[in-house]
């Protein structure tokens, strides 16, 4: 039940810092401590990816895809959490991770995203 894959897009981003929140029994990928992806399960240990989102396309996934929730545990309208053993396709996936990470990226200010970019 692990996705290698996820690891490697995740730590392949610019700045990312990747820890394992023990509580949660989640790992954490974070741009200077600010989450934009947490692997983890549900209740039932069902594997889940979160990822947060534009509150307009969040509810679109939603409606396309039943394995697309609201952010379990998180905020419901800025993250959405995917079932992975379910039926969205990994493109997707990846193309929600890149706005998620675009997002967190974006809230810092201009003088630290050169900061953080300079780390290509």
């Amino acid at each position: 039940m692990t996705y290698p894959w996820i690891d490697e897009y995740c730590s392949a981003k610019v700045g990312c810092e990747h820890d394992f929140k023990e509580e949660w029994s989640a790992d954490r990928y974070m741009l200077r401590g600010k989450m934009f992806v947490m692997l983890g399960g549900d209740k039932e240990g069902k594997p889940i990816i979160s990822v947060k989102g534009d509150p307009m396309e969040n509810m679109s996934v939603r409606e396309a895809y039943s394995d697309i929730i609201p952010g379990y545990y998180l905020n419901k309208t800025h993250w959405n959490s995917v079932y992975l053993e379910g039926n969205v396709p990994k493109e997707l996936i990846q193309k929600m991770i890149d706005q998620s990470y675009e997002l967190i990226l974006n809230s810092f200010s201009k003088k630290a995203q050169a900061e953080i970019l300079s780390l290509k």
